[in-house]
Parts: C-alpha cells; structure tokens; sequence
C-alpha cells in the first residue's frame, strides 16, 4: 500500500482525497469519493460572505480542537474577532 508523504499539517487530507487514498493507505472507496465531490462542487458554487467570516470559522472550529476555551475565546478578543458565541461553546465545548 501506498500512502501519502505526510499524514501531518492542513493538507494531508486534500492530498489524500486527491489521490483517492486514505492516510493509512487503503483505497478510498468510489462512492464516498463521488459524493465528497459532488458535496465540494456545490460548496465551490455558494457565494462567500467574506475571508475574515470564513477565518473566524476556522479558528474556532479547528482551535476548539487544540486550545482550551477561555484561552481561545481570549485570543479572539485580543485579535479583534467576535468572541466565542454560546452554541460554538456548547457544540465544541460541551
């Protein structure tokens, strides 16, 4: 099995899906590949409301993962992005 270079970092799974490859080197199967992409074609297609909405989305939704709430909710605030909201408390938090 061939898996791809690096199973680390933002990418890793863009690559992964793009070659059709999980990260432990099995096959992606055909159907879960079609529906992602069908799925990420759609989303290509909706209009953006703007970069710093769409940062602060992925600040929180990845940063939940690795950074405790009161300090994440603070480096919000220090950095000028609306502070963490109660549902993004209870769905990452709770």
């Amino acid at each position: 099995m061939n898996s791809p270079t690096s199973n680390t970092g933002a990418d890793a799974v863009d690559v992964a899906i793009a070659q059709g490859i999980d990260l432990d080197g099995t096959p992606i199967p055909s159907a879960k590949l079609e529906l992602y992409n069908k799925v990420m074609a759609l989303e290509a297609q909706r209009k953006r409301s703007g970069v710093t909405n769409t940062m602060r989305s992925r600040i929180v939704r990845i940063g939940a993962k690795h950074i405790p709430q009161a300090e994440l909710n603070q480096m919000l605030i220090d950095s000028d992005f609306v502070p963490l909201k109660d549902k993004e408390i209870t769905f990452y938090y709770k």
